[in-house]
């Protein structure tokens, strides 16, 4: 395994700090089930701010391709991550917990005096991963229309009819 780049949180965002880097995608042990292939790497850059509050954060940008399996044809569909989101720093989970669940808000993570910049990568990418990958234009998303089909369950609902 590489050298994995650790940051103390609060001290990076009051800094006004940048870190940028690459990282394969192998070194991903929770993305690697979700993943066709774990070839290649993302490209990351993590900034240190303060929020229009004061708070402490991160602008965390991930940029790279992956190969998810398609939910269709089980073939390797590349998927794009582009992302760039606004991470607020909480030093105790009471601290995220009391401010009210806002989709429009910043995300609040638990920051810490060794937090590993991998962690953080592949927390965003797992978020930004699709619910069902597949291709624009798959070859099994297509049902033959077959008027002369033979559909097994089709007689059950007369009979529930005439139950009622």
């Amino acid at each position: 395994m590489s050298h994995q780049p650790v940051i103390d949180g609060f001290e990076f965002a009051s800094a006004g700090a940048t870190q940028a880097g690459r990282l394969p995608v192998r070194e991903f042990p929770r993305l690697r089930d979700l993943l066709a292939s774990d070839a290649g790497e993302v490209e990351y850059e993590v900034c240190g701010l303060l929020d229009e509050r004061g708070r402490p954060g991160l602008r965390l940008a991930v940029r790279g391709t992956l190969e998810l399996r398609c939910r269709r044809c089980l073939e390797p569909v590349a998927a794009k991550i582009d992302e760039d989101e606004l991470l607020v720093l909480a030093s105790t989970q009471e601290e995220i917990d009391a401010e009210p669940a806002d989709a429009e808000l910043p995300d609040r993570v638990l920051a810490s005096k060794a937090m590993a910049l991998r962690d953080l990568v592949e927390d965003q990418i797992i978020l930004a991963l699709p619910y069902a990958p597949r291709h624009e234009a798959c070859a099994a998303g297509a049902a033959p229309q077959d008027e002369g089909k033979v559909l097994p369950f089709a007689g059950l609902k007369g009979l529930m009819r005439g139950r009622n």
